[in-house]
């Protein structure tokens, strides 16, 4: 595979009349968080919601009259399969897309929606590439790879192209990797132009292969990778990817862990007032957990913003407790008329405000005489939950839970 940073130019060309021209912005608060200062590259702003839309479109427009006339097919846990089926529309091609049973329902709804046919095949990405792969040599489609592709390399190497001419002089970019394409296309332009510039990935450590890769360790085999990062859960690294970019271009590669990713979602929100999914808000993730090296100027990729609402819901609520604004106590009192009066006079008294309250009477461990009191309450701090808990064991309470 041979990608220049003249193709990257002629892809950004062509593309110029189709995307959205993302933003990327000084982040005041990042940047105090993390001590250099930090520029977000928004690509969760990008058509489709993710960079994928790039290189998809940059491959699908330089397709034969033939080719097109076929069709196209692409397997894709979500991203990739809404930048073929827009690209694909744009450029009146059919397209099919072969996406894991387990695709996100909205990414799917919206695949559908930007005109392609959508085949659910597999519990994981590689199986839903082998369908792909499948449908390819029966119907004779042009299957457009998500990452393994020069010109899908090219298209997303455009974003380089926007960081580095827009704040020339950056120590470092973190960038996510799932497949790799992003990240080559990315290192190449902006090495291109910069060679001093670090680039740093960051894979999911529920999906490392690519990391392992890099770091010379062993590459387990996975049947499955769960994690709230799924753009990025791929099985399989490239070794095509990694000898011909990562190995040259990358000068260093981490993973995270859900949670971390999870608190970095919630910071993205409250603070840079954007929403990333999982593999959008990874490469911050690394940024906020792993002591790396950012120098005085670094670019987080914002890689993509589709996620499920569901999800954010949870991610939310679990960011709300570990910062302490949301507290969730069980309480065991006797059973007895004003017992719960005088508990949420408790709370009342340390100002905080009541969300929920559940009674137990028949768990396991209570007396017949018993009763555990589950409260949700919105609190400011840990410092204020700890308090809480502290007044009502004062009273008499068994407090023997507390998050």
């Amino acid at each position: 595979m041979k990608v220049t940073l003249d193709d990257i130019k002629q892809a950004r060309e062509l593309l110029k009349k189709v995307i959205s021209h993302t933003e990327m912005n000084h982040s005041i608060s990042a940047s105090k968080l993390l001590g250099s200062d930090i520029f977000f590259k928004f690509e969760n702003t990008q058509r489709t919601g993710s960079f994928k839309f790039r290189g998809a479109y940059n491959k699908i427009s330089s397709l034969t009259a033939i080719e097109k006339a076929r069709g196209v097919v692409a397997s894709s846990a979500g991203n990739h399969a809404q930048g073929v089926a827009l690209s694909a529309t744009l450029a009146g091609v059919k397209s099919v897309i072969v996406m894991p049973e387990n695709a996100s329902i909205n990414k799917a709804a919206a695949t559908r929606a930007y005109g392609a046919q959508v085949v659910l095949k597999g519990e994981i990405y590689d199986e839903a590439y082998e369908h792909a792969k499948e449908l390819e040599k029966n119907e004779g489609y042009t299957f457009v790879h998500p990452y393994q592709d020069e010109k899908i390399i090219a298209g997303q190497g455009t974003v380089g192209l926007e960081i580095i001419e827009k704040v020339p002089d950056l120590d470092t970019v973190i960038v996510p990797i799932g497949g790799g394409g992003l990240i080559s296309g990315v290192a190449l332009a902006i090495k291109s132009i910069n060679p001093k510039v670090r680039i740093i990935g960051v894979q999911s450590d529920r999906a490392p292969g690519m990391a392992c890769l890099y770091n010379k360790q062993q590459v387990a085999v996975q049947k499955r990778a769960a994690t709230i990062a799924d753009g990025i859960a791929i099985k399989n690294p490239s070794p095509l990817i990694y000898e011909n970019f990562i190995s040259k271009y990358v000068d260093e590669v981490v993973t995270v862990s859900d949670d971390e990713i999870a608190e970095a979602i919630v910071f993205l929100m409250e603070r840079a007032k954007t929403v990333a999914e999982g593999s959008g808000a990874a490469a911050m993730a690394a940024a906020m957990q792993r002591g790396l090296n950012l120098g005085k100027k670094c670019c987080i990729v914002i890689s993509g913003g589709n996620i499920d609402l569901n999800v954010v819901s949870k991610i939310i609520d679990r960011g709300q407790i570990l910062r302490g604004r949301l507290c969730e106590l069980s309480v065991i009192v006797d059973d007895l008329p004003g017992n719960l009066s005088r508990l949420t006079q408790v709370i009342a008294a340390e100002k905080a405000n009541i969300l929920e309250v559940r009674h137990d009477r028949v768990s396991k461990g209570l007396s017949l005489r018993e009763t555990r009191i589950d409260f949700v309450l919105e609190t400011t701090s840990l410092e204020h939950a700890e308090k809480i808990r502290k007044s009502l064991e004062e009273i008499g309470a068994k407090v023997f839970e507390t998050h």
